[in-house]
């Protein structure tokens, strides 16, 4: 059994939410600032669309959140994410727009 353990927990890694090379991070962090902030604002406070500090995302769910960045927002402006982004990166953008930090 002590075997496994290290095996499970590189298996349970991927999952993490700061799993990302922080290369990949620092491009989803300026994808959020200017691809999100075109809409959201430049400060996140709102725009064509909502606002989306941490405030204001504090009562919606991670996987909902993590839904709407892949999936979009039909009859709105907010396009599906999905053919640019794993659900791991949009599971990161999810937690760093819900903290304002990089997780």
């Amino acid at each position: 059994m002590l075997r496994l353990a290290p095996l499970l927990a590189l298996l349970a890694a991927p999952a993490a939410a700061g799993a990302l090379p922080p290369d990949r991070a620092a491009e989803l962090e300026h994808l959020v600032r200017q691809d999100c902030g075109a809409c959201h604002g430049m400060t996140l406070a709102g725009g064509l669309g909502p606002d989306i500090r941490p405030a204001a995302l504090a009562a919606l769910d991670r996987t909902a959140l993590v839904s709407v960045i892949l999936d979009g927002r039909p009859g709105t402006a907010m396009p599906p994410w999905r053919p640019l982004l794993s659900e791991a990166e949009a599971a990161w953008i999810a937690e760093y727009l819900r903290t304002g930090d990089a997780p």
